[in-house]
């Protein structure tokens, strides 16, 4: 198989359109967005036939995202169209942070790397509460705020990526690293955000149990960690498709995904500007990036499966990772001798690029060439410290399908990947199922966790019942809690628009939501003590009828808030000791504080034992009036359950 070094060569010999080979040569604007130079090399410029912007494994340096000024009428109207232009009467912006989180202000640790002596400035959110009550801090995913996505982000990691490419060595990722013993500012970076020790943070990745996905070109990254000894983590994908989206509308599901708690995102476009939405995504993202890169090289070859090639592939990794992608997924375990036990399947192959690659297969009668190149794909990667999703191509698309052969025959050969990958320093994850019932589930992660050494496992869902199209977020987030608690570190969203259409930004939200619940119910199951905290500070909040504090310790106050004002609007309702479920008399609270209150006021120790005393007394008023002069017998108020026949007139009988 082709080294490094012959990869490298082949790749250096791809020639720009203008003719000119340089890498510091500049494509003409016009092929990417208008004004917009992507690398300050262009290589995006190639046409179809020369299939890829290939180009050298070399750190060369990369220029600054600029927008030029149009230079023609044709030029204008392209930067209109695929441009974000505030003016437009198209363009919606964001609710801001402080809109989202009221009483909420983003917040920073600053954390010394000892080895380096770079000051990292770790970000989390702070809820402040009223009175009293110390704040809360919150895990933050949402980036820096008010950046024009013009610009991009701040470049947070590029006197990292500096340091350490001065210092040279074999490979730069980071299983590399923390397996000789390094802790990285990546490491460190994740340890603050986990309040974890950033030897066991090491520890986790050199063992393959987490990865830190985290491209040397991604220098906008905030980094995060995936594993089953840390939070469980969401994604959220995004993307456009060949009828739908645009490029501007990709970028702030992005801004809006992270907005509200997604840890990664995955850019799955399938339809114009694949190139170009990427950069985009890429350079206004503070999360990893994931990538289905067979999605792009499928376009470079006219959508004719048939017509893909190694090569073809290779080069569209190459160009994905010069970018800064994070994670690729690949569906390297779809053999060509699993295509045929998914024939009586009663919904066949359902992921996309599991498809792909078995429609390839049998038109070719060869195995799969992502398998067959596992070690040059493996080579591409521990060059920018690309991670590995390893794809479940054969995962079940209905419930009839689950834990079938096909399914678990391609776990294991992600088994055999891991493996391999771990050996060349390259960190992996496994993806899995798909549509599994609930009393299926733990099946899925005893295998993973055995046959693939407790390397991460991601999981779409897995959906619970195919019955309930337009709320495919439900069902497959209650599988999310289940396998989540069973020990999946990230949670893939879907949205309510699964199986119906592309989803947009309600949709997007709607998602997020629906799987960060499920992973704060599996953090909670798990025992996170941080989970128990946050329970805990609502539910004090909910008691002691501090609703803005209610409000604001929630997943989305946005929504709260306006379900609450709805019926109760008024300033003073904010401040009511009832809602408009039960109203002022029959709000279980109010009456649970009222017995406090009156504890306290006649001098018992606690609400119990007011209870207790008060229970005694009304024993002794009820056995006071079965006492007559006459003796023992039946009281006015009622003293029998049953009472004798002889106080009962026949009239009554």
């Amino acid at each position: 198989m082709a080294s490094v070094q012959a990869i490298a060569a082949l790749t250096s010999a791809a020639v720009c359109k203008n003719g000119n080979n340089s890498a510091s040569a500049k494509f003409s604007t016009a092929a990417f967005l208008p004004g917009f130079d992507v690398f300050g090399r262009g290589v995006s410029g190639l046409s179809k036939k020369e299939n890829s912007p290939s180009r050298s494994l070399s750190y060369g340096a990369r220029a600054t995202l600029t927008f030029d000024p149009p230079t023609a009428d044709a030029e204008k109207v392209r930067q209109r169209k695929h441009t974000i232009d505030p003016a437009s009467p198209d363009f919606v912006p964001l609710p801001s942070f402080e809109q989202c989180f009221p009483k909420s202000t983003k917040e920073h640790r600053e954390v010394t790397h000892e080895q380096s002596g770079h000051v990292l400035k770790v970000p989390f959110r702070r809820v402040h509460l009223s009175g009293d009550e110390p704040s809360f801090d919150n895990y933050d995913t949402s980036g820096p705020q008010n950046i024009d996505p013009r610009l991009g982000l701040p470049k947070l990691r590029q006197e990292w990526i500096d340091r350490r490419e001065k210092l040279g060595g074999p490979r730069y990722t980071q299983m590399y690293y923390a397996k000789h013993g390094i802790i990285t500012e990546e490491m460190l970076y994740c340890a603050t955000r986990e309040n974890l020790d950033p030897e066991f943070v090491r520890s986790e990745v050199a063992r393959g149990r987490a990865i830190i996905p985290s491209n040397k070109r991604h220098l906008e990254l905030e980094p995060m960690i995936v594993g089953r000894n840390f939070l469980v983590k969401v994604n959220a994908n995004i993307g456009n498709s060949a009828v739908a989206s645009s490029i501007e509308e990709e970028v702030y599901k992005v801004q809006w995904a992270t907005m509200w708690g997604a840890d990664t995102v995955m850019d799955l476009s399938t339809g114009r500007h694949i190139h170009e939405t990427r950069e985009w995504v890429l350079r206004n993202s503070a999360v990893p990036v994931g990538t289905v890169p067979i999605y792009q090289a499928l376009e470079k070859v006219n959508g004719i499966a048939e017509d893909l090639t190694w090569e073809v592939f290779r080069d569209t990794l190459i160009e994905q990772a010069e970018q800064g992608v994070d994670y690729f997924t690949i569906h390297a375990g779809v053999l060509l001798r699993y295509v045929p036990l998914t024939a009586k399947r009663m919904t066949g192959i359902v992921s996309r690029g599991g498809s792909i690659h078995a429609k390839w297969c049998l038109a070719h009668h060869q195995e799969n060439f992502a398998y067959e190149h596992w070690d040059d794909i493996l080579d591409i990667c521990n060059q920018y410290d690309v991670s590995l999703s390893i794809g479940d191509g054969l995962r079940p698309g209905s419930i009839y399908d689950a834990n079938d052969t096909a399914q678990f025959a391609e776990l294991l050969t992600q088994g055999e990947l891991t493996r391999r990958a771990w050996k060349k320093d390259v960190q992996v994850m496994n993806e899995g199922p798909g549509h599994i019932p609930i009393h299926k589930i733990p099946e899925n992660m005893q295998k993973q966790l055995e046959w693939c050494n407790e390397a991460p496992f991601y999981t779409l869902g897995p959906l619970t019942t195919d019955i309930a199209p337009g709320y495919d977020h439900i069902t497959s987030a209650i599988g999310a809690a289940n396998i989540g608690t069973l020990g999946t570190a990230l949670l893939c969203y879907v949205t309510p628009k699964e199986h119906l259409g592309l989803p947009n930004r309600d949709d997007v939200k709607t998602g997020v939501i629906a799987y960060k619940i499920a992973a704060h119910a599996a953090d909670l199951a798990k025992g996170h003590p941080h989970a128990q905290d946050w329970d805990d500070a609502l539910s004090k909040a909910r008691f002691e009828f501090r609703w803005m504090d209610q409000f604001a310790l929630s997943l989305d106050p946005m929504t709260a808030m306006s379900f609450h004002d709805e019926t109760l609007p008024s300033d003073g309702a904010k401040v009511a000791h009832f809602c408009s479920m039960c109203g002022p008399k029959f709000c279980s609270m109010k009456i649970t504080e009222d017995v406090r209150k009156y504890a306290e006021e006649h001098g018992y120790g606690s609400a119990e034992e007011a209870v207790q005393q008060g229970m005694a007394a009304m024993s002794a008023e009820f056995l006071a009036a079965k006492k007559t002069n006459s003796g023992e017998q039946h009281g006015e108020v009622g003293g029998e359950i049953y009472i004798p026949a002889s106080h009962v007139s026949s009239t009554d009988r």
